[in-house]
């Protein structure tokens, strides 16, 4: 299932069932899960692990040296899950040495076509990049998230859960959980009401976030005292918990 065109180094590890189109490249350290179809014109370098039914279409550069001038050379790494969906012209870079050695993607994303994702760069599962979104290194993006369309975000910035960047939009800080972040630079707006209505969240919860959302990140008052005073919704409610805790957490600060 491997075309006649196609350059795989025999020290790369495929499983039997694998496709591989015309013209592709897969170089040494590669492993390659079952049920994966790479198409032509892809260039799979190492050390790069792969999990089982990713599909990843033409043109894709996946597993390349990092783009950091600190980088010499060093053994670092690509690791992707299963079941991600990797469309034309993406490019997916390997970690640094610095970053902790490995750029680490989870499982059922979707790459729209020209996507960026930088060294060193974490991703959960169930997440969206839009055509032409790109990550800067160190960027965390967390499970169902969503990028729109030619978003960026900053170096060493994180998306929370269920977060939403919007079209054309840079995220210089971190993106608080459950959120809208449009604009340059992006700014908060609301909770991200109806992803999460689609996602099954419950009216309660959601009404629940806007609180929290209006006292900690929609006003300019004191933030420790808007946090004790959310305490019992954090209590009754995950969501509110988390969204607290990733504010509290934050290095950067949150877009506001």
């Amino acid at each position: 299932m491997i075309h006649a065109s196609a350059i795989v180094d025999p020290a790369a590890n495929l499983a039997a069932d694998c496709e591989v189109g015309p013209f592709t490249v897969i170089g040494p350290q590669v492993a390659v899960g079952e049920g994966c179809t790479i198409g032509s014109h892809v260039v799979l370098k190492g050390p790069t692990t792969i999990g089982a039914r990713n599909r990843i279409y033409q043109f894709s550069s996946i597993g390349e040296d990092p783009q950091d001038l600190k980088y010499a050379g060093e053994p670092t790494e690509l690791v992707i899950g299963d079941d991600n969906v990797i469309r034309e012209y993406v490019t997916l870079n390997r970690g640094t040495a610095g970053g902790g050695g490995v750029t680490r993607i989870g499982d059922r994303n979707l790459f729209m076509a020209y996507i960026h994702v930088a060294h060193d760069c974490l991703i959960g599962s169930d997440t969206v990049f839009a055509n032409g979104a790109s990550l800067a290194g160190h960027v965390t993006v967390c499970d169902h998230a969503i990028l729109a369309g030619f978003a960026g975000v900053h170096q060493f910035r994180t998306i929370g859960e269920h977060a939403f960047v919007g079209l054309h939009s840079v995220a210089n800080r971190d993106v608080a959980p459950y959120t809208m972040a449009v604009g340059n630079y992006a700014e908060a707006r609301g909770i991200n009401k109806t992803g999460l209505r689609r996602r099954g969240f419950s009216d309660e919860a959601i009404a629940a976030l806007h609180r929290a959302y209006m006292l900690v990140v929609h006003r300019r008052g004191d933030r420790d005292e808007a946090i004790a005073a959310l305490a019992p919704e954090a209590g009754r409610h995950v969501e509110v918990r988390r969204f607290l805790d990733f504010i509290v957490a934050s290095e950067h600060g949150v877009v506001r």
